[in-house]
């Protein structure tokens, strides 16, 4: 089994309006518990798919079913986590192929913004600027849970977590506010290069 390791968050500051407090509970401790959790799971599948006993499984309940759930909900928790981090701390001034691309589908940037925050009020996990690889365009889905809401196919670019632990520290129930702030450190560079990857 290749073991996971926590990545690194890809800025030395905390971007402005997230506060090293949240950072350090966020990616210190919330983001590696999904990485130690995954990686205690799929310890425990590996005997399973290597010639031991599936026999008892079944949809009610089982090991093998409690430890498949587990394993989407804790991969995602990785994931999406470090798909968040990758596209913080830019200084959100909108660029590039990816820009042209927001422009072409809403409109304008301003149209995205303004749809993507939206999105972010109404979920209750994530909001997720996906590329969909079945309609070759970009979607914005939102979960909510790591493994709810999801689509099969579609790959993130921009994703925005919206659960609490993001951002009551600082700014209390005032997710508006947050997202706003997210919005403003946004990493445009790293995005593009995300989309490039993706939508070739």
């Amino acid at each position: 089994m290749n073991k996971t390791e926590p990545k690194s968050l890809p800025f030395t500051n905390a971007p402005e309006g997230i506060s090293e407090k949240t950072l350090a509970i966020h990616h210190d401790k919330l983001y590696v518990g999904y990485v130690n959790k995954k990686n205690e799971i799929e310890e425990k599948l590996e005997p399973l798919m290597t010639g031991g006993s599936v026999a008892s499984a079944n949809q009610t309940y089982s090991e093998l079913r409690a430890l498949k759930d587990g394993e989407t909900f804790a991969v995602n928790g990785v994931y999406l986590h470090e798909w968040y981090f990758d596209v913080l701390g830019g200084d959100g001034l909108a660029h590039g192929a990816l820009a042209e691309a927001l422009i072409g589908q809403f409109g304008s940037v301003e149209n995205f913004i303004g749809y993507f925050a939206g999105c972010g009020m109404a979920a209750r996990g994530w909001a997720v600027l996906a590329y969909d690889t079945h309609d070759k365009m970009l979607k914005v889905y939102t979960c909510d849970s790591h493994n709810q809401g999801g689509v099969w196919g579609a790959i993130p670019v921009i994703v925005l977590d919206v659960y609490e632990h993001a951002y009551f520290i600082d700014y209390g129930s005032d997710r508006a506010a947050y997202i706003q702030a997210f919005l403003k450190q946004l990493n445009w560079t790293k995005a593009n290069e995300l989309f490039a990857a993706i939508s070739k």
